[in-house]
């Protein structure tokens, strides 16, 4: 009981030191020095708020349990395929809309593309303020159960409450200090998060009997270690992961194309020459930290065959990998015990880091495209940042609502909201960049219907099975891409002006 004290001191400690920082950047004077940070973002700074911001409960809990519960093959193709997009993104998007964001004067994506297309019918915002509401709120719900799960499952905490008192803590520092406080403390929360990758992955397989034994459980599987596979460590056989399965889950890279949150942090950056450097850094910290989930999920398997660990019987269960192991860090006396709390804050940071920047790309899309620029109201400053505090605290209600059920799979709803997104945003955010024929009739079009396809593959086509049970992702952001061209080359070119402003960032 003493050690989960000190487990328990060393969470508080860093929750008390999330709080500090929200209250030490709470004077925002503006709308975007609230939701953008003024665009002073440093190149390390923007690096690692950028990917803390992306890899959310996932990286700790989704990856690690999916890998530890159905071997490599899934797992590894999905980070595969995000660290591929990761890059890309990095690549290709961030410094061009880093300079159309700041020529547009926008600090909203809504508003980045409302305004590049010149859409006075404001179509572009309300589509793209509602599909950032409705995805954001399931994909913040999950950030909410893992901090639920963590605290039921290691200390007998009501999963509730202590979902909720989580959630508490992140809505106040992030509707506190804006989005500056969000990146600060998400460039802590990446090293957090790194430091309890690493001390699990050595602790694991020390405990399991050396990386031998990991290696020999993890082959008493079929297909445990082939990225050609289907299995779980329940089966007695495994399937096919056939080609069509790799090209769905590596889809996932696509995603980054169209992440509200992830594109917040490229138009926030201090200067565009300095996200050469942002690129290399955040890239670098992607592929490791995926690499290292994929393998603790093997460590983990191992450690449950040693008897270390209970050998879960559901891959929601297996989810509580990290959580176990810093169990068993915790029996080893106090330092350890602070030890493995750092690594429950690890949890935590993967968390919050995510749900603050969510929660702030859900706020400006209430506040400055649904209220401001469809509806017309004129707020002052102070009464607008008001809205946005008010609008932080009303999405992680809705986001706490849809957390209460702790069976949920945060691997799984993440999925679901990643396409989303991915699908809404992905391929209008592309073509806005790099094709000027490109006008607002095909990307109010592509949009809705990205967002729409979404819901129709994975509730009426997948489930026919097949060639159709594929990522929907993949059809959505293709069949929405098409939409966007087809109808632009179907309807009027863009205005003189547009395509001068779109020469003039094209350099």
């Amino acid at each position: 009981m003493s050690g989960m004290i000190y487990v328990l001191g060393a969470i508080a400690v860093y929750l008390i030191g999330m709080l500090a920082i929200g209250f030490a950047y709470s004077k925002n004077s503006s709308s975007e020095d609230f939701f953008l940070g003024g665009r002073r973002l440093g190149p390390v700074v923007t690096a690692m708020s950028t990917e803390a911001s992306d890899m959310s409960a996932y990286l700790l809990m989704g990856v690690p349990g999916l890998a530890m519960f159905c071997g490599v093959a899934e797992a590894s193709w999905t980070a595969i395929g995000l660290a591929a997009g990761t890059y890309l993104n990095w690549l290709i998007v961030a410094r061009r809309l880093r300079r159309f964001s700041a020529v547009t004067g926008s600090i909203t994506v809504p508003e980045f593309l409302s305004r590049r297309f010149r859409d006075d019918t404001r179509v572009i915002e309300t589509i793209g303020a509602l599909v950032i509401i409705v995805f954001f709120v399931p994909y913040t719900a999950s950030g909410f159960a893992a901090c639920g799960k963590l605290f039921n499952s290691l200390f007998g905490f009501d999963y509730e409450k202590a979902m909720l008192l989580s959630a508490a803590v992140i809505v106040a520092y992030c509707a506190l200090g804006g989005f500056m406080a969000a990146s600060v403390t998400s460039l802590i929360q990446s090293l957090v998060m790194t430091a309890a990758l690493i001390i699990v992955l050595f602790f694991g397989a020390k405990t399991a009997g050396g990386w031998g034994a990991v290696l020999d459980n993890a082959r008493s599987v079929p297909g445990y270690l082939s990225l050609g596979a289907s299995t779980d460590i329940l089966s007695a056989s495994a399937g096919r992961y056939t080609p069509l399965m790799v090209v769905s889950t590596l889809a996932w890279g696509l995603g980054y194309f169209g992440m509200p949150h992830i594109l917040l942090h490229f138009m926030a950056a201090r200067d565009e020459n300095e996200l050469k450097i942002s690129r290399r850094v955040g890239s670098v910290w992607c592929v490791v930290s995926l690499g290292v989930a994929v393998i603790i999920g093997l460590v983990g398997f191992a450690m449950a065959r040693t008897g270390a660990i209970a050998l879960p019987a559901t891959e929601s269960e297996a989810e509580n990998l990290i959580v176990r192991t810093a169990a068993l860090i915790a029996e080893n006396g106090a330092l350890a015990a602070i030890v493995a709390g750092l690594i429950l804050a690890g949890i935590l940071a993967a968390t919050m880091s995510t749900a603050d920047a969510q929660l702030l790309a859900a706020a400006s899309g209430v506040t400055q495209n649904l209220l401001r620029d469809v509806c017309g109201v004129r707020l002052s400053e102070k009464k607008n940042m008001l809205a946005a505090r008010l609008t932080v605290v009303g999405v992680a209600i809705l986001g706490a609502i849809f957390a209460s059920d702790p069976d949920s799979s945060i691997f799984r709803v993440v999925s679901f909201a990643w396409a989303g997104f991915g699908a809404t945003f992905g391929p209008v955010m592309l073509l806005a960049l790099f094709w000027k024929r490109c006008n607002k009739w095909g990307a109010m079009s592509g949009m809705l219907a990205g967002a729409v396809m979404i819901f129709v593959w994975k509730y009426l086509i997948a489930p026919l099975g097949g060639v159709f049970a594929i990522y929907e992702l993949l059809p959505a952001f293709v069949f929405s891409a098409l939409v966007i061209v087809i109808v632009s080359l179907c309807t009027a070119a863009p205005g003189r002006e547009i395509c001068e402003e779109f020469d003039a960032v094209r350099g």
